[in-house]
């Protein structure tokens, strides 16, 4: 079984190269939705022990509310 400070570290090291990739910056929007959906993963992931839809529900919930925490007002 993957233990979760595991995966915390391996969804850290996954945003971190995927932002490094881009050829422009990230916005302040963006990064709050890829923030946001990774802690909501993570968060879903303890939640529900490890549940797939508990995950993914998770992380889609987390990068709404990264995206709305972080419109321009």
């Amino acid at each position: 079984m993957i233990s979760r400070t595991f995966l915390g570290i391996a969804c850290a090291a996954i945003l971190s190269t995927q932002l490094s990739a881009c050829s422009t910056p990230p916005t302040r929007q963006q990064m709050g939705i890829g923030g946001g959906a990774v802690l909501g993963g993570v968060l879903g992931n303890i939640a529900t022990d490890g549940s797939t839809l508990g995950t993914v529900g998770g992380a889609a919930i987390g990068g709404v509310i990264g995206n709305e925490v972080t419109k321009k007002k």
